[in-house]
């Protein structure tokens, strides 16, 4: 039976396998501020209700680190499906509204107007635009809701990859630490084996970001 209905708002799972992992830094989008280490304040949601629920969640796929952050500095993360691998990531059930915001927070854009979600919830996909996380992903459902997360409208084979800075890498390392419940050694295995990362961190440098 359907979750939704017209007495009860549709709500969504939006999942994250980059820095929103953390906490306190999705909070940055949702009630505004500065997360530690950016070089930007947000603004925050129109809607600033907590999520419903936050729960860790695996997707099929990997991660890879490209382009430049003007926010971090460094290469972003970014999910490639067709990847052979198994992204670690952490879901936050909110409203559509939300979703939208933070999408528009993500592209640099002010939050103020929802996003018709049609084409993504029918057919698993929906691009906005050229940016890069303009491109929408329906990864699943969990309890009823859609999964949904965004990332770039290439794959890891159509770009260079970067290595993402100290700050970034750190932020999605404790992200993944407060999410999966591993140690700095397992997180840092994790993400130096991403390409980007993977060469230029090491595991003992990684493990020492996350052990300070």
């Amino acid at each position: 039976m359907s979750t939704y209905s017209a007495e009860r708002p549709m709500l969504l799972w939006y999942v994250s396998y980059g820095s929103n992992l953390s906490a306190a830094r999705f909070g940055c989008y949702l009630y505004g501020g500065r997360p530690t280490g950016a070089r930007r304040t947000y603004p925050g949601c129109r809607d600033r209700s907590a999520p419903r629920r936050t729960e860790p969640a695996w997707l099929p796929g990997g991660v890879y680190f490209a382009t430049e952050s003007p926010t971090w500095t460094g290469g972003v993360a970014f999910l490639d499906a067709t990847i052979a691998d198994a992204v670690a990531a952490r879901r936050y059930l909110v409203t559509p509204g939300q979703f939208a915001d933070v999408v528009a927070q993500e592209m640099r854009r002010p939050p103020q107007a929802d996003l018709d979600l049609t084409e993504l919830l029918d057919t698993g996909r929906q691009r906005l635009g050229g940016g890069r996380y303009e491109t929408l992903v329906r990864v699943g459902e969990h309890a009823g809701f859609p999964m949904v997360t965004f990332t770039a409208p290439w794959s890891l084979s159509d770009v260079d990859t970067r290595a993402p800075s100290a700050a970034y890498l750190r932020m999605i390392g404790l992200g993944l630490m407060e999410t999966h419940g591993w140690d700095p050694l397992r997180t840092a295995d994790y993400l130096c084996a991403r390409p980007g990362a993977a060469g230029h961190w090491s595991v003992d440098e990684v493990s020492s970001l996350l052990s300070s």
